[in-house]
C-alpha cells in the first residue's frame, strides 16, 4: 500500500492523474522514473522504521504459557478509592492467589478455580492478568474468606483497639487509634 493511501485512505492524485479526461498530455520518462524512484525509497524507509518499532515491541514481549494444574497468581488493577482485596490506595495488593488452572481454553486463555467466595467473578483470564507461581512446600498459605459485595468491594471492621493517643497540632488536637 502506497504511504499516501494508507495515510489518507485514497490514491495519490500525482501529475500523472492531474489531466482532466478530455486532455492527454505526453509525459517524459525522466517524470516516470523519478516518480517509481521516490516510490520506492518511501518504502524503504517505511520498512526501516516499521523493523525499528517492530524490534522495540519485542524487547518487552515474552511468550508465556500454563499448563492445567499448574498455580498462578491474578492481577488486580487497583483503583483510586477503592478498597480491592485487602489495603486501599498505594499498599493495595498488585497480585492475589494462587489459584490452580483448570482449563486452557486458547493459547492465551485460561479458566482459573477462584475460591466460592468470589463465585461470581469470571473465571476466565487472559494470559496477560496471570503470573507464574512455583510451588514451594515450605510456602503455607492462609485462605482469607472475604465477603464481596455485587461491585466487587467490602465493608472492613475493626478487630481490637491495640493504642490511642492525641496528635496536637497549633491549633487542634486530633485522636489517633491503632487497630489490629
Amino acid at each position: 500500500m502506497a504511504p499516501y493511501k494508507a495515510l489518507y485512505s485514497r490514491k495519490c492524485r500525482s501529475p500523472i492523474c492531474w489531466a482532466e479526461v478530455g486532455e492527454r498530455p505526453l509525459l517524459g520518462p525522466k517524470l516516470m522514473q523519478e516518480t517509481t524512484e521516490k516510490v520506492k525509497l518511501t518504502h524503504q524507509r517505511l520498512k526501516i522504521a516499521q523493523s525499528r518499532q517492530k524490534s522495540y515491541a519485542d524487547v518487552r514481549r515474552h511468550d508465556r504459557g500454563y499448563e492445567v494444574e499448574d498455580h498462578v497468581f491474578i492481577k488486580v488493577t487497583p483503583m483510586k478509592g477503592q478498597t480491592w482485596f485487602g489495603v486501599k490506595g498505594k499498599l493495595a495488593l498488585r497480585y492475589v492467589g494462587p489459584y490452580e488452572i483448570l482449563e486452557k481454553i486458547n493459547p492465551v486463555t485460561y479458566r482459573v478455580a477462584l475460591p466460592p467466595v468470589m463465585e461470581n467473578m469470571h473465571n476466565v483470564f487472559h494470559v496477560s492478568i496471570l503470573r507464574g507461581y512455583l510451588r514451594d512446600p515450605f510456602h503455607v498459605l492462609k485462605p482469607t474468606h472475604i465477603l464481596l459485595k455485587d461491585d466487587y468491594t467490602y465493608a472492613e471492621r475493626s478487630i481490637q483497639i491495640v493504642n490511642r493517643r492525641i496528635k496536637r497540632l497549633r491549633n487542634k488536637k486530633i485522636p489517633l487509634v491503632k487497630v489490629d
